[in-house]
């Protein structure tokens, strides 16, 4: 029986169904069957709206939201509903709803099981929520629940990993040490506190090991960047399972050895293990920060063999961030518009790709869609559009945005928010104003946006801006030679050749070295 395989608690009436809800892949096909069940008037039965729910809930992958439009209808759900409902919020992308359903539950006078708390408490641990777990963990022992099996082995994770350690350790007793679960919770929480002695002790000294136990080491080590001794317990896995490879894929991805990353996937897939969409966003993660574009098609056509045409959001953002990155913003479009479901990554991640690849105009089109559909900007959104701004020209229009995004939206402005607004009035020659702008900032101007403004006055000719401009930026750096060399070319612009000499004498007294093979009058030419 699935459920009691999945440990909630099984009920009769769903045996008949259970066939028909195995068949059902994703939400379409589900949407579909629940609109027949609709039309032949059996979607009224208690027992085809329970197996409805739990369908949603907790067999298909993102049909949460969905179970949750579907509960709402149920007049009186019963525990066993609450507490799929429950299970599947828990380990949904928003464990919050867990929460709040768990205390609706009490309200609506229905008593929690065995079931219920550890569900909770899977969220409260995900939440970061230590008083709130604790509270569960009060009324696990309320209820008489804390020698379950589940209750016991989830409040040890919660405390290993988050709450009390010398809790965990108590619950952690003889009779708990029978049990595979309870080794792994407490060898994941030292892990997770960066305890790794204590988590190779208790790993070292369990009495079985599954695959979970393995792999809560593997990637406790990867994690920290010890790729050797994650390596070392990789190869002695006496079997592994796709988690076991994605923890070595991403542990090599995330800590710069992206083609160890890649010989990894090839060799998981010799050994026939299916890669899943976790392996694939490692990969493409890999091809970014490689510029390997060829692999990164690759990698996208193993994709579209992995399963439905339609690409689910992750992978949709993570295939539009490499191709715009790689350059290919055509491509990024396509898949950007491919895609059914999208959110404010997905449009950052092809805004941004837009703008700063050159293609402003089509950047701010793509906006005002967004704004049309009713999609809320963030303020990583604004710093594509006012990027593209800059580089149409348009200071009226990027004031406008500017001022929409603190007024309308109510983000305050970060230092990269000032930057794009000094660098867009700085390119349309409108260096005055860009220093006024720079008085009138909330927040301390940096390195980069006093040389933004030397940049401005290199361009346009601004010689005492640009001193004005270089004696900030002295004030906060004194160790790049670019910077001279943009000071440089301030007094070149202007034909000030004693203005040069002195730059490259300010140089010398710094000990700040020019780039081999490169005098500084050389780089004056070449900026000018």
């Amino acid at each position: 029986m699935i459920r009691k395989k999945k440990g909630l608690n099984p009920r009769s009436h769903t045996c008949s169904a259970l066939n028909i809800w195995q068949k059902v892949t994703n939400l379409r096909v589900l949407k579909q069957m629940h609109a027949y069940l609709i039309i032949n008037g059996t979607i009224s039965k208690p027992s085809t709206a329970t197996d409805l729910v739990f369908a949603c809930a907790v067999t298909i992958f993102g049909a949460i939201e969905y179970a949750h439009q579907l509960f709402d209808q149920i007049p009186e759900p019963d525990a066993f509903l609450w507490n799929t409902m429950i299970r599947g919020s828990a380990q949904s992308q928003n464990p919050l709803k867990a929460v709040y359903l768990y205390t609706q539950m009490d309200r609506h006078s229905v008593k929690p099981d065995s079931y219920t708390f550890p569900f909770v408490l899977k969220a409260c641990t995900r939440l970061g929520w230590v008083k709130m777990g604790q509270g569960i963990h009060g009324r696990i022992t309320k209820f008489g629940y804390e020698s379950n099996v589940s209750s016991r082995n989830t409040l040890i994770y919660f405390h290993s990993n988050l709450g009390d350690i010398s809790i965990a350790r108590e619950l952690f007793d003889d009779t708990a040490k029978k049990d595979v679960v309870a080794w792994s919770a407490m060898t994941s929480g030292y892990a997770r506190r960066g305890d790794m002695r204590n988590a190779r002790y208790l790993f070292d000294k369990m009495p079985f090991k599954d695959v979970v136990s393995w792999n809560v080491m593997i990637t406790a080590y990867a994690k920290r960047g010890d790729m050797e001794k994650a390596r070392e317990l990789f190869e002695q896995v006496p079997v592994t399972d796709v988690v076991t490879w994605n923890a070595m894929i991403s542990g090599y991805v995330l800590h710069g050895s992206q083609k160890k990353a890649l010989e990894m996937y090839e060799e998981m897939r010799r050994t026939g293990q299916v890669p899943d969409e976790v392996t694939m966003l490692s990969l493409l993660s890999a091809c970014v920060d490689m510029g390997d574009l060829e692999t990164g098609k690759t990698i996208h056509s193993e994709i579209l063999k992995m399963g439905p045409k339609e690409l689910n959001v992750l992978l949709g953002n993570a295939l539009v961030d490499m191709y715009a990155k790689c350059g290919k913003i055509g491509v990024a479009l396509d898949v950007f518009h491919s895609m059914k479901g999208k959110d404010i990554p997905s449009w950052n991640s092809i805004l941004g790709g837009l703008a700063f690849h050159g293609y402003a105009i089509k950047a701010l089109e793509l906006f005002l869609q967004m704004l049309r559909e009713k999609i809320k900007p963030d303020g990583i959104t604004f710093i594509a559009v006012l990027t593209a701004c800059s580089h149409t020209g348009n200071v009226k229009q990027g004031r406008e945005y500017f001022k929409l995004m603190k007024d309308e939206y109510g983000i305050e402005p970060t230092m990269q928010h000032y930057g794009c607004m000094v660098d867009m009035i700085g390119r349309a020659g409108l260096v005055k104003d860009a220093f006024d702008f720079v008085e009138k900032m909330k927040l301390e101007p940096n390195a980069i946006i006093w040389r933004t403004l030397l940049g401005a006055c290199k361009v346009h000719g601004y010689m005492e801006l640009g001193i004005m401009a270089y004696t900030e930026l002295l004030k906060r750096r004194r160790d790049q030679s670019g910077d001279y060399v943009l000071f440089s070319s301030v007094f070149a612009a202007v034909s000030k050749w004693d203005g040069v000499e002195n730059v490259r004498n300010l140089m010398d007294e710094c000990g700040v070295r020019k780039e081999h093979g490169c005098c500084l009058v050389e780089a004056v030419d070449q900026n000018s």
